[in-house]
């Protein structure tokens, strides 16, 4: 199996009745300034290169970003933050996302998540992230040959990673280390770092400047032996 096959039954996912009644709710409903789009409403899978040295993990899409373009982040002000601060360093080939036509490249990035469906209030429950947890123990498996660094945007998705690595066959350390803006870790051959989520609540605050977020995708790049511009 490839990530394109994984992808495609990703996509094909109903275990979790919450979160399948959820997005197939949104994706009916819609916002009104969307009332025009003809919504994915289906789990999302992870966008980039099989071959990609850097990983980011978010925490689940959004209902009417990801759940509605069907691309990760794409489509909300949170990926708006993501991808030009990709684009900024040079792993981007542009610095919006819109849609999954867009013509967005990314280079040398893969961007995924722990929960692939929109969850109501933005909060999976715990059974809905250990119930998806195989799927993205399946993309790191796959990943594992070129893979060399992981950017995890917030504490749910730190949490809910790092039982996937150690599936995966990476060597998490005991007791599991915290989360926390900044955070590095060694998981024996894989460096894993930590970022604050690029949510609006961290962004409009100041939590998470332009700044702070570049900064930590150009070190966790440099672990992943990706060149970026200054």
């Amino acid at each position: 199996m490839n990530l394109s096959d994984l992808d495609h039954r990703i996509t094909g996912c109903r275990a979790c009745p919450r979160l399948v009644a959820w997005r197939e709710e949104v994706a009916r409903t819609k916002r009104a300034a969307f009332a025009d789009w003809t919504y994915w409403g289906r789990p999302v899978p992870g966008f980039g290169p099989a071959d990609a040295s850097l990983l980011i993990i978010g925490l689940a899409p959004a209902a009417h970003g990801a759940n509605r373009t069907g691309r990760m982040f794409t489509g909300d002000r949170s990926g708006d933050v993501l991808y030009e601060a990709l684009y900024d360093i040079g792993l981007a080939s542009q610095p919006t996302a819109v849609s999954a036509d867009d013509g967005l490249e990314l280079y040398g990035v893969r961007i995924t998540s722990p929960v692939r469906c929109a969850p109501p209030a933005n909060k999976p429950t715990p059974e809905e992230r250990d119930t998806c947890r195989s799927w993205l123990v399946e993309e790191l498996t796959l990943l594992r040959p070129t893979l060399r660094a992981v950017v995890v945007l917030g504490a749910f998705g730190w949490q809910a990673a790092l039982p996937a690595f150690a599936a995966a066959g990476w060597q998490v350390p005991r007791p599991r280390p915290a989360f926390g803006h900044g955070a590095r870790v060694s998981l024996g051959g894989l460096d894993l770092f930590g970022c604050f989520h690029v949510s609006q609540r961290n962004t409009f605050t100041g939590k998470l400047t332009p700044a702070m977020l570049r900064d930590v995708l150009r070190t966790a790049a440099a672990a992943a032996g990706l060149p970026t511009t200054p």
